[in-house]
């Protein structure tokens, strides 16, 4: 078999993606998400801090984040081709409902943590896809974004007392809080920035 062309390969990755989104929207989108969310952790660290400590037992987060990640699993697999596995399909939407109900009844253990890792895992996702087929060394912005996300869920997910250490860390020193928050703020304006002035085609 001959080798495809450039133009058909990229054919074939469009058709197969799951979310038609541009680099423009994922990288605004990304970018205000970024500089909204840090830019609150800097205005009122207090709060934030308190909030942060909570979360990895919070009840009301993880019974909110889990139901997000729940529909958004459920409206994947309810709509996306899933090939040789079509025939499992109903198999699978009832595994994401009950997987999700008995999770909330019996692991209420950092919970919020591993639904927040899911909501990371399904959202790298898009970012990835408007990324794949762009020529610009800066989509990498949004793409490191992206496998930054998929790492922190995957461990979220698997040891989601880590989020917990990380959050302790964090709060120790005032200064460690705002670099972060500080660092969050500059990647999403820099998102921002290419998003309006690199990434509208």
């Amino acid at each position: 078999m001959g080798k495809r062309s450039a133009p058909e390969n990229s054919r074939i990755v469009e058709n197969h993606m799951i979310y038609q989104l541009s680099l423009f929207t994922t990288g605004l989108a990304a970018g205000i998400l970024l500089i909204a969310s840090h830019a609150f952790a800097l205005a009122q660290q207090g709060s934030c801090i308190t909030m942060a400590k909570a979360f990895p037992r919070s009840r009301p987060a993880a019974t909110v984040l889990l139901a997000i990640a729940a529909v958004w699993s459920f409206l994947l697999v309810r709509t996306i081709d899933l090939g040789e596995f079509s025939p499992l399909r109903n198999v699978m939407l009832l595994a994401i409902v009950a997987g999700a109900i008995l999770s909330w009844i019996y692991v209420p253990e950092f919970l919020a943590v591993r639904a927040l890792g899911m909501l990371l895992l399904l959202a790298a996702e898009p970012l990835l896809g408007s990324a794949v087929l762009r020529d610009e060394p800066t989509r990498l912005l949004l793409a490191a974004l992206a496998y930054a996300w998929v790492i922190a869920g995957l461990f979220f997910v698997g040891m989601p007392y880590l989020l917990r250490d990380a959050i302790t860390w964090l709060t120790e020193n005032s200064l460690r809080w705002k670099a972060a928050a500080a660092g969050g703020v500059i990647w999403g304006a820099a998102l921002v920035i290419c998003a309006l002035s690199l990434w509208r085609n």
